[in-house]
């Protein structure tokens, strides 16, 4: 299934568009290594006439080997051109304004900040009579022009303006606010901007709290006079009240209640952003010598470090090159050597030049520009191959694929930790294998010595399987012409289909309630097939302490609160007729037991599976299991079962033969995985052979005040991990994407639903609709975009092009076939040669194609 990059939808960042993660063994843009702030740039390689020229002498001095003397040029065997994003601070202020309007119930605030951007004020307001919360949203006429609310607790507003930004906000004394909390953010980044660590917070009553993000005004001041600022004392403060008899002064004649005087303040706002810069690496070779001169010239302004070393051999394993080296080098740790480079005369950059032996096989480097700061090659070093001036095909791949620059906080000798490391399980594993064979030698009868083994062996494996799949670089894809493309014939491939799939979410979570849901479902396969789906998900099948069926306890037990063992057989039977592939729901993580042990535990399982506490994983408190640590994350209501057990494992996959065989299931649905080892699932699918499975790895979004960051690529990335531990044999619910088009709700938004829709019908990925809403009003708009998508083709690998992205609009067009618009925001598709013409429209959605 395709993975594409896209801009922001509805004022948040997708990344990827996929529906269902594919086997990304097929996907050709994935990249499986995220930095903090993924950087893009470009790599022109050129590969050059390797004939010889005239041979030229070179003088070099003794104490400088890096400097050579030549009057004509050497033989040119290598060039590259690295496009770089170098980060750099800017510094600004951030001003705080309070002025008096045309009288004391009447103000004015206005933020400003002195950097370009894209800036938001996101901003909310603590009410006088509200003891529980810190932000809600201010009254509609306290907002200024182009605010948009953010659920209901806040408000973002843009700043206005050219050299300097700012934002007006008029307050009264009317509206009963006693405080403004805000913070800023950059929109183009994505970054919030606080005071001190917390939100800035201007007090608009005397009794908050004293916090040191209290801004401007000072503690047991108010700007309220009159009754106003006695209620707002007494609600927000009793303790401070007057008792009988007592006098306060409400008119300011009291140091306690006096009147708020205007106040000005600037705070300094420091923004990283991304500047562009090259670095030129060229090869020449002296016909007569046979020695290297490499050139590196870049436009970095300032100091640049080059870290450096050579490599021998297919290894790339760092190494020191002989002696001398060039001026302004030292060596570091007995690993690299780091050179000061030169700066050009004007101070437009620097560069240097390195006198190299013949024999060796490439020149490895990263750059330093602070203790900080350190510039790379798509998360790897540079790599400049020297074989002879020829480069090897796999070379000349691997610099074909690093053809970015990132920035990595990271020193350069962890990536030969990082192989150091690896060799170190390696050496691991073979001690272990060599502790069984002597096992086997002396024909010891303790099998449990045996399996220990055997259960260390594969979590190393485990582990270093992880590491080298993080460790696969990345192939860029390659533009070519239609007429260049050879569509290739539809493949199935065991797991993930052949990504024309649109699949039906079976059920809903109260559908055990009827008792007779598999007769339901019965009735409306015909209904489904000619709406165009190709995949229905069942609910699980097996008895179960939960109704809804995640709580499975006899596995072969298939009478649920769904219906029985035969009505399910039927109901396969029937989808099977009308040409529609059946999932079943399979809950591998957990287990309910069926006794108590000794201890009174749960931990005893009844029904044909009879396993003991030998199959709950050990590191689970609540069940005192005997088996090894769980490989995932725990789910506490439940036994966890242990996958490392081999009689587990043969159980399990027994068992899902079992289900293929008798009740004709096509596939899985795969609850939890985030709570056992991907390779156990590799195990079971290779066993059962599935025409499609997907996997539910759900993990939380990353929030920041409440509202969803902009970057989600750490939990998109955990999703990817998942999958490849499963060496591709299934995909994953994309929840990465679902969460973004939830906008952090847990529903859908209410009313939004087609919005939604028409994103996912359109877009790569394999579509996942939900049953009651193709039972429901939806049905025909529904159905209309379906047979768009089967009209038009469109697959999980399907490319997109987004042509808009703004706070009220979302537009793209997919495959050069289809184009949509989400979002209230105005938005014709790209005319010329082709021509458009309307296929779907709706609430705030509209979809063309190619007439």
């Amino acid at each position: 299934m395709s993975t594409v990059t896209i801009e922001p939808l509805a004022g948040h960042y997708l990344q990827r568009s996929p529906k269902l993660y594919p086997n990304p063994k097929k996907t050709s843009q994935f990249s499986l290594n995220y930095s903090r702030r993924p950087l893009s740039g470009t790599a022109t390689l050129r590969f050059c006439d390797y004939r010889r020229r005239r041979t030229v002498p070179i003088r070099a001095r003794s104490t400088d080997a890096a400097v050579i003397e030549t009057s004509e040029q050497l033989d040119v065997v290598f060039t590259e051109t690295f496009s770089l994003k170098r980060p750099e601070r800017a510094v600004g202020k951030i001003s705080i304004r309070l002025d008096k309007g045309k009288d004391e119930e009447n103000w004015h605030l206005s933020v400003g900040c002195s950097l370009p951007g894209k800036w938001i004020l996101h901003w909310g307001v603590h009410y006088t009579d509200d003891t529980g919360s810190e932000w809600d949203q201010p009254p509609p006429e306290m907002r200024p022009p182009g605010s948009m609310a953010i659920k209901d607790y806040a408000i973002e507003t843009p700043l206005q303006g050219e050299a300097f930004q700012e934002v007006k906000i008029d307050i009264s004394s009317k509206w009963s606010i006693g405080a403004i909390n805000f913070v800023l953010k950059d929109e183009e980044t994505g970054v919030w901007y606080q005071h001190r660590g917390r939100d800035f917070k201007i007090p608009l009553v005397d009794c908050l709290d004293d916090d040191a993000n209290i801004i401007g005004v000072k503690k047991e001041s108010n700007i309220w006079s009159g009754s106003l600022g006695k209620l707002s004392n007494i609600l927000l403060n009793p303790e401070a009240s007057p008792s009988k008899g007592e006098s306060s002064s409400i008119d300011g004649s009291g140091a306690k209640n006096r009147r708020l005087e205007g106040f000005y303040e600037e705070h300094v706002i420091v923004k990283e952003t991304l500047v562009d810069n090259i670095v030129n690496v060229s090869v020449k070779q002296c016909p007569e010598t046979a020695k290297n001169i490499l050139c590196i010239d870049t436009d970095i302004p300032g100091n640049v470090i080059l870290h450096w070393g050579i490599c021998k051999g297919d290894t790339k394993i760092w190494e020191l090159p002989a002696m001398p080296y060039p001026a302004e080098t030292v060596v570091f740790k007995n690993k690299a050597l780091r050179t000061l480079l030169q700066r050009k005369e004007g101070g437009n950059g620097s560069s240097g030049l390195f006198t190299l032996d013949g024999g060796l096989s490439g020149f490895v480097f990263v750059v330093k520009l602070d203790e900080n700061t350190w510039l790379n090659c798509n998360g790897d070093d540079f790599y400049v191959p020297l074989s002879n001036g020829t480069l090897h095909l796999e070379e000349r791949k691997q610099n074909e694929e690093s053809n970015s620059s990132q920035l990595a906080n990271r020193l350069p000798e962890e990536s030969q930790e990082g192989s150091v490391y690896t060799d170190e399980i390696i050496k691991e594993i073979r001690s272990l294998v060599s502790d069984i064979s002597s096992e086997k030698s002396r024909k010891t009868k303790n099998k449990v010595t045996q399996e220990t083994i055997l259960q260390e062996i594969e979590k190393l494996a485990a582990e270093a399987y992880g590491i080298f799949r993080s460790s696969i670089p990345t192939i860029p894809e390659i533009a070519v012409s239609d007429s260049e493309v050879i569509q290739p014939d539809v493949k199935v491939t065991s797991g993930t289909g052949t990504g024309f799939e649109i699949l039906c979410q079976g059920f809903n979570w109260e559908s055990h309630k009827s008792g007779r849901w598999y007769k339901e479902l019965h009735e409306k396969a015909a209904e489904l097939s000619s709406l165009g789906f190709s995949v229905i998900w069942l609910p699980p099948p097996t008895d179960s302490v939960s109704p809804e069926g995640y709580m499975p306890r006899d596995l072969y037990n298939l009478n649920s609160r769904y219906g029985s063992f035969d009505e399910l057989k039927v109901t396969v039977k029937k989808f099977h007729e009308v040409g529609i592939k059946v999932l079943g729901d399979v809950v591998l993580n957990h287990r309910c037991a069926s006794e108590r042990n000794q201890n009174g535990i749960w931990n005893i399982f009844g029904g044909r599976l009879n396993w003991d506490e030998r199959a709950v994983v050990a590191d689970d408190p609540h069940f005192q299991g005997r088996g090894n640590k769980s490989s995932g994350d725990n789910f506490h209501a439940a036994p966890n079962i242990d996958h490392s057990q081999e009689f587990v494992r043969k159980d399990i996959r027994e068992w899902l033969l079992w289900l293929r065989e008798e009740i004709g299931y096509d596939g899985w649905r795969l609850d939890f995985v985030r709570g056992f080892w991907g390779g156990y699932v590799k195990d079971y699918l290779e066993a059962t052979e599935p025409y499609f499975a997907v996997g539910e790895f759900w993990d939380s979004l990353v929030y920041t005040y409440g509202e969803m960051d902009h970057n989600q690529d750490p939990h998109r990335q955990r999703i990817i991990d998942w999958i490849n531990a499963t060496n591709g044999t299934a995909g994953a619910f994309d929840v990465t994407t679902k969460g973004i088009l939830h906008s952090g709700h847990w529903r859908f938004p209410g009313g939004k639903e087609m919005q939604g829709y028409a994103y996912i019908l359109t877009h790569p990925g394999t579509p996942s609709v939900f049953f009651d809403h193709i039972f429901s009003g939806y049905q025909s708009e529904i159905g209309n975009l379906i047979s768009l998508r089967k009209r038009n083709k469109i697959s999980c690998r399907s490319m997109v092009v987004i042509t808009k992205a703004e706070r009220d609009v979302y537009a793209a067009v997919i495959d050069d076939k289809v184009a949509v618009k989400i979002g209230p925001g105005h938005y014709e598709p790209p005319s010329g040669h082709q021509r458009w013409k309307m296929a779907a429209e709706g609430n705030n959605y509209k979809v063309w194609e190619l007439s």
